[in-house]
């Protein structure tokens, strides 16, 4: 251990949610961690940034009960880091704020065990950033008070200076008061507060799952508990609430609190899942497909021993063009192999994918789809022509088919397989039983046909009924036709670009 036999614990802000406000510090300490011990307000995600095979030790609440109590979760990250492994204490928010990393500190240096703090983000700056409340604000207030709205029942008397609070002009941020809200609000109205103060409770800020809740000292208590609002939550108090409806841009978004899954290959969602998420919404990834090389390169192999006495070679995806620039590099060979062939690619992401490769493509065809390429050929003489078309194993035959037609010698090589994963991710899965998702997008046949055989058919059409359909084209959404689904959204263009402006559109009538 890098640390030596007593170990060494990480005390890490996780932030309020988001799991891009995670700090670069404290991403390095957690990818260091040989255990990681974490509570139920920070974010999933960021567990996937432990090291595989990390222990993951959960100590957060189940069922709204503390799964562990503060003094067994010290005895706990002690005995860990005692055993000489790294600890990585991820706690939502910030440790010194409202975190009880002092008291997990002291345990520490009671035991003799190195320890580090990183700072996070904590809920009262976090939440009320993406809720649109400055905290402080020329002209309003420039001051800021955070406040325990958790005080034991038990108490005979308030620790907090409800008159100092009451009378000071600033904003206060009360952490963990839902509880006690109408207390919160009857103590600084006896003291001095006007009862027309703003009041905003902010429930899993920064997440997609974020509520925002407005009213008045006077009212608020009786809002939250029309409408059932929970923890976890913020409450902030001042007349800062109020600049909410302008400064507004987290929750207003055109997708937001939608929950999209995207069914696309893990290679390949994240610019997608990016694009979503910038709009609001919450995507479940759910790849139901996996990219792998061919068992066999023969064919390929060939093909690109033999470039130079092709005329053209015709790209149909970003995978085509991968695979076959890996396999050409892999011979030993360059870009300049194809300085005698001219340059098809189905659309405009294609043709991009070419690019770092040193290749503009000739022609690009204004249809994106295999028969967008056999039109645009239609216009030129391939009498004579050989043409080479590295495809994945599960291409359908028009491209080669219509050359033929046309009087061109054509190859299709396999650079690519589609293989069907053996289960979707648990998160999708769960999502979908649960019918938690709003909106499906499948952007190939392949990820329709894979979906529906690894649930099951009747499975397939249960759990996607009521569901949002969009599909990436003509091609995708006949296969969803006969799968039994009704596409909603299918755009003009075939590209991710025109599914998501169509997909906002639809879900915001």
């Amino acid at each position: 251990m890098a640390h030596g036999k007593k170990g060494f614990v990480y005390l890490i802000g996780a932030g309020p949610g988001d799991p891009g406000l995670m700090t670069i510090k404290g991403r390095d300490c957690l990818e260091k961690a040989d255990v990681v011990l974490y509570d139920y307000l920070a974010n999933d995600q960021l567990l996937r940034m432990a090291p595989p095979g990390a222990e993951l030790i959960y100590s957060g609440k189940i069922g709204g009960e503390h799964n562990r109590e503060q003094h067994q979760i010290n005895q706990l990250m002690v005995a860990k880091a005692l055993e000489g492994n790294v600890v990585a204490r991820l706690k939502g928010g910030d440790p010194f704020v409202f975190g009880r990393g002092g008291e997990e500190c002291e345990a520490l240096v009671a035991a003799g065990v190195p320890f580090e703090v990183v700072p996070g983000i904590t809920a009262g700056i976090g939440a009320t950033s993406y809720a649109g409340i400055p905290l402080t604000h020329r002209g309003v207030t420039t001051s800021v008070a955070f406040v325990t709205g958790h005080e034991s029942p038990g108490k005979l008397s308030s620790e907090i200076d409800w008159e100092g609070l009451s009378l000071g002009s600033g904003t206060i941020v009360f952490y963990m008061g839902i509880r006690n809200l109408p207390q919160i609000a009857e103590n600084l109205m006896a003291h001095g507060r006007s009862p027309q103060t703003p009041v905003a409770l902010i429930r899993w800020g920064t997440r997609p799952e974020q509520q925002v809740l407005t009213g008045t000292l006077s009212d608020i208590a009786e809002k939250a508990q029309a409408v059932g609002f929970k923890a976890p939550a913020v409450t902030v108090v001042g007349e800062v609430v109020q600049l909410r409806d302008t400064l507004r841009w987290f929750d207003n978004r055109p997708l937001f609190g939608r929950s999209v899954l995207v069914t696309r290959g893990a290679d390949q969602a994240g610019e997608f899942a990016v694009r979503l998420e910038r709009l609001g919404a919450r995507v479940l990834s759910c790849p139901t497909i996996e990219i792998v090389p061919p068992t066999d390169y023969r064919e390929l192999d060939e093909a690109i021993t033999a470039l130079d006495s092709f005329h053209w070679v015709v790209f149909t995806s970003y995978n085509a063009v991968k695979y076959f620039f890996d396999r050409l590099h892999a011979l030993g060979r360059d870009t300049r192999a194809l300085g005698g062939c001219q340059v098809c690619a189905v659309g405009p992401k294609t043709a991009a994918a070419l690019a770092p490769y040193g290749i503009k493509a000739d022609l690009v065809p204004a249809d994106y789809k295999a028969e967008g390429v056999v039109t645009a050929f239609g216009e030129l003489d391939l009498s004579g022509k050989w043409v080479l078309f590295p495809r994945g194993d599960r291409a359908r035959e028009v491209i080669p088919e219509e050359l033929t037609r046309m009087g061109a010698q054509v190859l299709t090589p396999v650079a690519y397989c589609n293989v069907t994963p053996p289960e979707l991710p648990q998160e999708a899965l769960a999502a979908l039983e649960a019918h938690r998702v709003d909106c499906v997008t499948f952007t190939s046949s392949s990820t329709v046909q894979n979906l529906a055989a690894i649930l099951g058919e009747n499975r397939f059409l249960r759990l996607l009924e009521g569901v949002t359909v969009g599909s990436i084209g003509p091609i995708t959404s006949k296969t969803c036709r006969e799968l039994g689904l009704e596409v909603h959204v299918e755009p003009a263009q075939y590209t991710l670009d025109a599914l998501t402006e169509e997909l906002v559109k639809y879900m915001n009538r």
